[in-house]
């Protein structure tokens, strides 16, 4: 009996554990539709380019705006058909997306002050085809103008949010600052903005993803905090430019004489930069490849030389020397911000400059103690010094492979010789006369400077004597 009462309850218990691993199994089914549900209901875009156009005129500032409609999700627009949009139903759905993705994700200072929420003066449908946006009157005479035909077949992915927001302000003549926040709208967002102030200098920007806040006619100091800020990180965070500064520091480690070569480093990679930015640098495709094989190489031959263990009492020569070849990598990386400079161009160029020469001065003063330490307390100098500088040639080897591999998939083509072309060369013979000389300066000055310690310290011997 006693044995029958417990098979019966076994079996109850095998049961509920049966239907229990049944509902689980039913509710990750659930979960798992509703999760394929909910992904496929939020498809976020790829590639979203957004157009704009901010302008102060009197008391209000415009803002235009032009987007992709895909990019508005959440907002379920009437569709009619086969997936046509209704667009007689759809001014209501057309706002709220305005509202939800567009003002509600930029913001805008007058002075240093952020304005109020705007007004929606419009928004309307347009087709991908339309080519109004290519000016800002144009813009505004077709946001202004007639509205597609009801009738319209236009499917609601393939059709563009036109918005035109108006924001009031002091004066059309303050400082403005803004902050478009449209990163959220696909995987990349690329803004396109046009700032139109009334001195008529129409300002381009290009953005992408989330620029932070932007000031659209920056005074001097703020271009200059800007970029000293942009330079000091990007030494921080360019793993081949520390490679480059830690070659130099390994066989050195005293601040006098590093001090020196790496403020070659920085006048040399000034010039190339600032020569750069005045459109005096190659625009070739394979200008760029070759730069960044050639700073693999300057890093390779740095290290080896600690290797060898070759003089390193002109080394700041030879530094100077890849310096201007590091110049034209900083180039690169600033292509993209010199947008931010405003009207002072050359004022931020030396701000960034100055920005790398303290991100260098920082990393000297936590590697040299370190590397202090590390060779009275851990391994010998000279072994030391070969083990780190291996390390460093072993990844500078494979990134000038690896580079040159890039490098030759573009074919070279002599330059034609145009009036264009020969007025950079003169100015590149100007450059190299200027640098020649003043490298021959330092090095007289020095060899005085050097002269003058035997003789002081001859005199001083003769004299104990």
């Amino acid at each position: 009996m006693c044995e029958n009462v417990l098979e019966i309850r076994a079996a109850k218990r095998r049961n509920r554990k049966a239907r229990a691993a049944e509902r689980l199994f039913f509710a990750a089914l659930l979960c798992l539709n509703l999760l394929v549900t909910v992904a496929h209901a939020h498809d976020i875009p790829a590639d979203i380019t957004v157009q704009a156009f901010l302008k102060p005129e009197g008391q209000q500032l415009h803002f235009l705006v032009r987007v992709p409609l895909k990019a508005m999700r959440d907002i379920e627009f009437p569709k009619r058909g086969p997936g046509y949009l209704e667009l007689d139903r759809a001014d209501e759905f057309l706002r709220d997306a305005a509202v939800q993705w567009i003002s509600n994700f930029t913001e805008i200072d007058e002075n240093e002050s952020p304005l109020p929420k705007p007004k929606i003066v419009e928004a309307r449908v347009s087709l991908e085809s339309d080519k109004s946006f290519a000016s800002y009157d144009q813009a505004v005479a077709h946001v202004s103008g007639q509205r597609l035909p009801n009738n319209t077949d236009v499917y609601w992915d393939q059709a563009i949010l036109d918005v035109l927001l108006d924001y009031p302000i002091q004066s059309e003549h303050s400082e403005f600052a803004i902050h478009p926040a449209f990163e959220r709208l696909g995987l990349r967002v690329i803004t396109v903005l046009r700032f139109l102030p009334p001195t008529g200098v129409v300002r381009a920007f290009e953005f992408v993803g989330d620029p932070g806040l932007v000031r659209l006619d920056p005074r001097w100091y703020q271009a200059a905090l800007r970029f000293v800020e942009l330079g000091f990180y990007h030494i921080l965070e360019g793993i081949d430019h520390l490679l480059f500064l830690f070659c130099l520091i390994i066989p050195l480690r005293r601040f006098r004489p590093l001090i020196a070569v790496v403020t070659s480093f920085t006048v040399a990679h000034s010039i190339t930069l600032i020569a750069s930015a005045f459109d005096m640098a190659p625009s070739a495709l394979w200008f760029p490849p070759l730069i960044e094989t050639l700073i693999a190489v300057s890093i390779l031959y740095m290290a080896l030389e600690n290797i060898v263990g070759s003089n390193i009492g002109h080394r700041w020569m030879i530094t100077f020397g890849f310096g201007l070849v590091h110049g034209f990598g900083f180039s690169f990386a600033l292509r993209q911000t010199l947008q931010f400079a405003g009207s002072y161009l050359l004022t931020s160029l030396l701000s960034f400059n100055l920005g790398v020469e303290l991100g260098q001065i920082l990393v000297l003063i936590v590697l040299i103690p370190a590397l202090q330490f590390l060779f009275r307390r851990v391994v010998a100098e000279r072994l030391g010094t070969i083990i780190l500088s291996a390390l460093v040639a072993h990844t500078a080897w494979h990134w000038m492979v690896e580079r040159f591999e890039v490098l030759r998939q573009f074919q070279f083509a002599w330059p034609t010789l145009t009036a264009a072309f020969l007025l950079t060369v003169v100015r590149w013979l100007i450059i190299t006369v200027l640098v020649a000389g003043s490298i021959w300066a330092i090095r007289l000055y020095s060899q005085g400077v050097n002269a003058r310690d035997i003789l002081a310290t001859k005199s001083t011997k003769g004299t104990k004597q």
